[in-house]
């Protein structure tokens, strides 16, 4: 299979996905989303957990929910499967196969995931105020494209080092970056979960798109504040690192967060990369959050 001029090279993707309630909430407000665009395969089936990347590249996809009853589960719910759904409806129909316009797509399909929210909550007054975070990663050849609103996070695995590809849209964030609390102080604030938008309360979202060139060996792991909230970034890597199937680098990363009392719901996706579409790692590579411009 050939994609975007490769030729005969390659981009191989191994991939799992996981979620559970925790030990301290009563039911499940996150969802999560794989799937084979090419193939249009929204699944963890074998022929999507191991996988190369077709033309139409491949859809990774974290939301945790929020809001009363359950309309926290309704609107994660929503937002995967309208997110995935308008990649079909119009990315795979789109005969220019660039990367540019692939981001385009992924962008504008979290913000049609938000006006459907938001119209649906305004149609069912029990449903006011719902909302979710969502961080979506759309992979095509050697780049994947992160498009986030909320403060699921993102994290690449590199060479035995893990870097945060993502930025909370959170309090907290907000006031290290003004340089009113320190990074140890954000990280055991009571207002760290106060995040500064999500799908669903507004009519709109500032959707943070950005964009990482993966190398071989690469390891990118998606997951819910569930996750990020208690185990930490070193942690995360030394996890996946230690077993090289995805599913069990899935259970290990969510025991371990209940073995901090699981006080959120938790869910984590790994995909790692291989393939003779990579280059190999190098001094100097530029890894971490970076804005990506639709426009020139």
């Amino acid at each position: 299979m050939s994609f975007l001029g490769f030729g005969k090279r390659t981009v191989r993707i191994s991939v799992f996905g996981k979620t559970d309630v925790g030990r301290a909430r009563e039911h499940n407000e996150d969802r999560f989303l794989v799937a084979d665009l090419t193939r249009r395969i929204p699944s963890l089936a074998q022929e999507v957990r191991e996988h190369e990347i077709g033309a139409k590249g491949t859809l990774m996809v974290v939301a945790d929910g929020m809001g009363g009853a359950a309309a926290g589960e309704v609107a994660s719910e929503m937002a995967t499967d309208v997110i995935y759904d308008h990649l079909v409806s119009t990315w795979l129909a789109e005969r220019h196969e660039g990367s540019r316009q692939f981001a385009f797509r992924l962008k504008e399909a979290i913000e049609i995931a938000n006006a459907h929210i938001h119209g649906h909550a305004q149609r069912h007054t029990q449903l006011r105020g719902m909302g979710t975070t969502v961080t979506a990663a759309g992979v095509l050849g050697p780049a994947v494209f992160l498009a986030q609103v909320g403060d699921s996070r993102a994290y690449l695995v590199r060479k035995g080092e893990t870097r945060q590809l993502t930025k909370d849209q959170s309090l907290t964030r907000q006031l290290v970056e003004s340089g009113q609390i320190s990074e140890a102080e954000a990280e055991t604030s009571l207002r760290r979960n106060i995040i500064l938008q999500a799908l669903g309360p507004s009519p709109t979202v500032d959707v943070d798109l950005t964009r990482q060139q993966i190398r071989k060996g690469d390891t990118l792991v998606l997951c819910s504040d569930g996750l990020s909230g208690v185990v930490s970034p070193e942690e995360i890597g030394e996890t996946v690192a230690r077993s090289h199937d995805s599913s069990i680098a899935c259970d290990d990363l969510i025991e371990l967060a209940n073995s901090r009392g699981g006080p959120d719901n938790i869910t984590a996706i790994v995909a790692r990369f291989d393939g003779s579409g990579l280059r190999e790692p190098r001094t100097g590579d530029q890894v971490g959050h970076r804005r990506f411009r639709l426009h020139p």
